[in-house]
């Protein structure tokens, strides 16, 4: 198992209307494709205007599948142009993580 964590950096006042895009045309779509989300969070404290994403997945086969999967569908391709326009995010960073064999997510 594997674990797709996301960190989206967004300009200063615009995590909400990102959040909110995300919220109503990306979220259906990756809960469709995409399969386990274990959690999506906004950053309290620290470095600010951030959000965080997990995603679970089998193996790193099962991620490229399934991502290749969602870009094919003309909504993602929607979505992914309505985040543009918004002009909201500055930057994005993946980081893949493996569990250990005592991570009660197995």
């Amino acid at each position: 198992m594997i674990v797709d964590m996301r960190t989206y950096t967004a300009k200063p006042g615009k995590l909400a209307q990102w959040v909110k895009i995300y919220k109503e045309y990306g979220w259906p779509l990756q809960q469709k494709y995409l399969g386990t989300c274990l959690g999506f969070y906004t950053v309290a404290e620290g470095s600010l205007n951030k959000v965080v994403h997990l995603w679970r997945y089998e193996n790193q086969g099962d991620r490229e599948q399934r991502r290749a999967a969602m870009a094919k569908d003309p909504a993602w391709q929607e979505f992914i142009k309505m985040s543009a326009e918004a002009g909201c995010l500055l930057s994005q960073e993946n980081v893949f993580l493996s569990a250990t064999d005592f991570s009660p997510q197995q």
